[in-house]
């Protein structure tokens, strides 16, 4: 979806195939991005529970991440441990960019819900080939996707482009009700946003 902005702004599908509807500059759309935008705010002044630029090779529990002003880069496995806590929450905050390295995966155990994974990305995300990714990017520019990656979440965008080539976004179930820990204020506006299920971005397969 997009807005402002017209659909011929979306392109590439066909060949992508969309299921459910694409929804541009039209009411659903125009509150999809209001939400977005409550959503990108609220996650980005949680204050954090630690400080990690690099996540490869670490297993974390729920709380609030930040990258403390370096580029938030994720190599090799990220192991999100939900404690058999079905509340459990994860908020990431990439205080510059969002990059991935190819082959990368995002893994849950113990419960962990993708429902309640959050990247805040105050520029832009960058996820490499064939990666493994799960949550709801929230990003402030663009998103960008190389070849063979899968989503289990949503890729939103409020001032930039989605770019895909070839990958797949699968949109979790979620529950109406999400999380009472500590970034429980961000789960509820962005499954608000999520509710929508539509984006402030162009998408290209």
């Amino acid at each position: 979806g997009i807005s402002p902005g017209a659909a011929t702004a979306i392109t590439g599908f066909p060949p992508g195939t969309v299921t459910g509807t694409t929804e541009a500059a039209n009411p659903v759309a125009v509150q999809a991005q209001t939400d977005l935008a409550h959503a990108y705010t609220v996650a980005a002044g949680l204050p954090a529970t630690a400080t990690h630029g690099t996540l490869g090779g670490q297993t974390l529990v729920g709380g609030v991440y930040t990258a403390g002003g370096a580029t938030l880069d994720l190599t090799e496995t990220l192991t999100l441990d939900g404690q058999n806590d079905p509340n459990s929450v994860w908020v990431f905050q990439a205080t510059s960019d969002l990059v991935t390295a190819s082959s990368s995966k995002v893994v849950l155990i113990n419960g962990a819900n993708p429902c309640n994974v959050f990247w805040q990305v105050t520029s832009s995300a960058t996820l490499g080939s064939g990666s493994s990714f799960v949550g709801t990017i929230l990003a402030l520019t663009s998103i960008t996707m190389a070849n063979g990656v899968t989503v289990s979440g949503r890729a939103l965008a409020r001032n930039g482009d989605v770019t895909l080539i070839n990958d797949t976004i699968t949109k979790a179930t979620c529950a109406a009700a999400v999380a009472s820990a500590s970034a429980s204020a961000s789960a509820s506006a962005v499954a608000s946003a999520s509710a929508s299920a539509v984006a402030s971005a162009s998408a290209s397969a």
